[in-house]
């Protein structure tokens, strides 16, 4: 297998820490609002990647956080009256049930900020301890980006053309403008006691500490959205670095963003996408075949035009594959449980080649004209039209996209019977009601 990693501006050849195993962790979301559908983007890819993995064989081990502190949680706990706790458990929850309704297997472990604070305090304390981080007179501790040299390795920035991002304080605490906060003083909503006063951590930290306590202190793969790239994943790795001195992670993996009809989806622009509600139109396979229709490391654009193209995609795959199931029973011709192992490995193939699912999709498609093809013959071969078929839902599996088999009952068969009877009369307006009749029940 081999994965593009961010760190090194290259695809590289999969090399586990620990053979035939992987861990990985991907950050989670900050709890203050519901999921929009760029939120569901890296959940789609990585658990694509993780049902990868397992298919090649690996066990994985999955993390992935839940930011219960911060800012935007503390006002919206006082904008209504409630407490901080109140407003997490509820939007942890809706993350949960979205990942449930995206058909997503979910990760190992969900560790909360709340629930490692002694793991981060006892991390900042050392690194103030190992020089690399310092208490401001404010009473904030900020690590030194300073320390590290090699800080700018996963942005590929060099530190003195850095424009500080989102969650980078410049104050005149810092004694460079890029130093980043590791512990904040406050005396504004949840807050816990450290050796530098009452207050609560920030955001870098967080995860380094959660990757720590549950992964290792070197881990296989880190992944989430290109707009962590920095500042937050490059300051966990100068984190790391300075205490660990390790990179954190030996693959860096990012996904691209999703624009709205060619626009970037901004509350400003007002265009925002609750995932939820896409997810209530849609349904769960046609915006999982639609999330990877598109390379992990290309933008994704939602609109009406590339709604419908991936309807007419995925009807394309379903269809003959539900016209094998109705009509090998039909037959009471048993379901082969062999797949097409040729199929199979060109799918396997392209996808190890960096998750390439455009590539990936032609191998579908191409198995689904064979299938197409037998179908079509007088007397088909029910046996290998059956392991094409499987191989199918074998790689729409990987895909995390379910495929329902129907079944056809006794009363079905009869209506079939009378349908081809009324057909061989010529009784063209009974075979229409007949005909009429399968539809609505989906067997035609």
């Amino acid at each position: 297998m081999r994965l593009y990693n961010t760190k090194d501006l290259q695809v590289e050849e999969f090399k586990p820490i620990h053979e035939g195993h992987v861990d990985m962790y991907v950050c989670g979301p900050t709890v203050y609002n519901y999921a929009h559908i760029g939120n569901a983007r890296p959940m789609v890819v990585f658990d694509v990647l993780k049902r990868l993995f397992e298919a090649e064989g690996y066990t994985v081990k999955y993390v992935s956080n839940f930011t219960d502190v911060d800012d935007k949680i503390i006002n919206k706990a006082i904008e209504e009256n409630v407490s901080e706790s109140v407003i997490t458990d509820r939007y942890i929850k809706a993350y949960q049930d979205l990942r449930k309704q995206l058909n997503t297997e979910l990760p190992d472990v969900t560790p909360r900020v709340t629930e490692t604070m002694d793991g981060i305090i006892s991390f900042i304390a050392d690194l103030v301890k190992a020089g690399a981080a310092y208490v401001a007179d404010n009473g904030d501790v900020y690590y030194s980006v300073d320390s590290d040299p090699k800080y700018g390795e996963i942005s590929h920035q060099k530190l003195d053309y850095l424009e500080a991002g989102a969650r980078i304080d410049v104050n005149e605490g810092k004694k460079n403008p890029y130093d980043f906060a590791l512990w904040k003083k406050t005396d504004k909503g949840i807050q816990w006691d450290s050796p530098w006063g009452k207050g609560r951590p920030g955001w870098h930290t967080e995860c380094v500490v959660m990757i720590n306590q549950n992964l290792g202190e070197k881990i296989d793969i880190h992944g989430g959205g290109a707009d962590l790239r920095f500042p937050h994943h490059e300051n966990e790795c100068a984190q790391q670095e300075s205490l660990h001195h390790n990179t954190l992670a030996n693959y860096w993996v990012h996904n691209a963003m999703i624009n709205i009809n060619g626009e970037k989806m901004s509350k400003s622009l007002g265009n925002t996408l609750w995932a939820k509600d896409v997810l209530d139109r849609l349904g769960t396979n046609l915006t999982r075949w639609l999330m990877s229709s598109v390379h992990y490391r290309k933008e994704l654009n939602f609109s009406e035009e590339t709604i419908e193209t991936a309807r007419k995609e995925l009807e394309k795959v379903l269809t003959p594959i539900r016209q094998y199931d109705i009509k090998s029973q039909l037959v009471k011709e048993a379901e082969p449980k062999e797949y097409d192992e040729a199929s199979w490995r060109a799918f396997l193939d392209q996808m190890d080649d960096d998750m390439n699912t455009p590539n990936a999709y032609t191998v579908i498609f191409e198995t689904v004209r064979k299938l197409n093809s037998m179908l079509r013959t007088r007397e088909p071969d029910w046996k290998e039209a059956g392991k094409l078929r499987n191989s199918v839902v074998k790689m729409l599996d990987i895909l995390g996209i379910r495929v329902e088999t129907p079944v056809v009952s006794e009363e079905d068969r009869k209506l079939f019977a009378k349908w081809n009877d009324a057909k061989q009369a010529k009784d063209f307006a009974a075979a229409d009601g007949y005909r009429a009749e399968l539809m609505a029940k989906g067997l035609l």
